[in-house]
Parts: C-alpha cells; sequence; structure tokens
C-alpha cells in the first residue's frame, strides 16, 4: 500500500465515524425535541388548574371564616 491509500483509508474511517456521531447527535436532539413536546401537551393536566385552584381557596377562606366567628362568640361569652 502507498502512502496515499492510506491517508485515504484513515480519512474515510475518521469521517465515518464523525458521520457516527453525528447521526447519534442528532437523533438524540429530536427524541429530546419529540419528549419536551410531550410534556408541554401533558403539563396542564397533571397540575392543579387556576381555576380550580381559585375554587379550593375559596373554600378554605370560607371555613377559616366560620372558625373565626365561632372564636369571637366564644371570646364574647
Amino acid at each position: 500500500m502507498d502512502v496515499q491509500t492510506t491517508i485515504n483509508l484513515i480519512g474515510g474511517a475518521l469521517l465515518a465515524i464523525v458521520g457516527w456521531v453525528a447521526r447519534q447527535l442528532y437523533q438524540s436532539i429530536r427524541d429530546l425535541q419529540r419528549d419536551i413536546k410531550n410534556i408541554e401537551v401533558s403539563l396542564p393536566t397533571n397540575y392543579v388548574q387556576k381555576t380550580e385552584f381559585n375554587s379550593n381557596l375559596r373554600e378554605i377562606k370560607e371555613m377559616l371564616n366560620k372558625i373565626f366567628d365561632k372564636l369571637d362568640d366564644k371570646a364574647d361569652k
């Protein structure tokens, strides 16, 4: 084998390795983008919605007001 053939083989092998790494990176980025899209879709359904939170908070405030009213009545007696 002459020097040029050896250089071509080494260069081809290096380019094949670089191509494989680039393909792996591209595939990983696509998988991450798909995962992020799935999270964006499922995020509003997995957490408490604002309207539900507000209604629950309103109920808690009403209960606390009843407790405070009872305490005020007890303190007056």
